[in-house]
């Protein structure tokens, strides 16, 4: 079993199962690669802009959590949907996730990698 991992799109059909339960929105924006595909994460804080995160792995090898727009925590709209535009052109396997929340928690398991 060393080596498998769950399909990227288990996790995000999870993971939207979970939000919905709790009443929170979310929205898949762009469903990448079922197997294997990264996640980019919009979390649109409604009134103060959008954070945008993306999947990484640490140097330990472990997913986790890295602002995409570098040190900007938060961002507009419409620079954060500029951003995913030419994410997803370069790498068509990305699935993006939009979830609204104030707090702008991250809904996804892993920790936030520093740079």
């Amino acid at each position: 079993m060393s080596g498998e991992r769950i399909p990227t799109g288990l996790i995000v059909e999870g993971q939207l199962r979970r939000l919905t339960s709790e009443s929170i929105p979310a929205y898949v924006i762009n469903r990448g690669a079922y197997a294997g595909g990264l996640i980019l994460l919009k979390i649109n804080t409604i009134e103060e802009g959008c954070t945008v995160l993306i999947q990484q792995r640490d140097l330990d090898g472990e997913l986790g959590w890295m602002s995409a727009l570098g040190g900007e925590s938060t961002v507009a709209e419409s620079e954060a949907d500029a951003y995913i535009a030419r994410a997803v052109d370069r790498d068509p396997d990305l699935w993006v996730i939009e979830v609204e929340d104030r707090e702008r928690r991250n809904p996804f398991e892993g920790k936030v990698i520093e740079l």
